[in-house]
């Protein structure tokens, strides 16, 4: 979800669109699941919202990367590619990444 918003303040269903998009449509999210972890990242300080007005007139809120949120995604990539060397080495496979 950082990584998503790193690209840019987005709204709920642009969000999911792009999760789809981004998974070839293996992961399915849906209302259900997006917002609840918004509002944890909110309440984390990791995302900001605010309502706004969409060309076509409907109001939507969009969520993006506040400061604090910008330093977790970094450590969350660190973590990440230390987890993507560590099975990769355990499956015998070559890591995308070295740390």
């Amino acid at each position: 979800m950082l990584s998503i918003l790193a690209r840019g303040e987005s709204y709920g269903y642009a969000i999911i669109q792009q999760l789809h998009d981004l998974s070839h449509g293996d992961v399915e999210w849906n209302d259900g699941t997006l917002y609840p972890v918004l509002h944890r990242l909110e309440d984390a300080n990791l995302v900001s919202s605010r309502w706004r007005v969409s060309e076509s007139g409907r109001r939507r809120k969009y969520y993006r990367l506040t400061p604090k949120g910008k330093e977790a995604l970094e450590v969350e990539k660190t973590q990440w590619l230390r987890v993507d060397a560590i099975l990769a080495e355990l499956w015998g496979l070559a890591p995308r990444l070295a740390i």
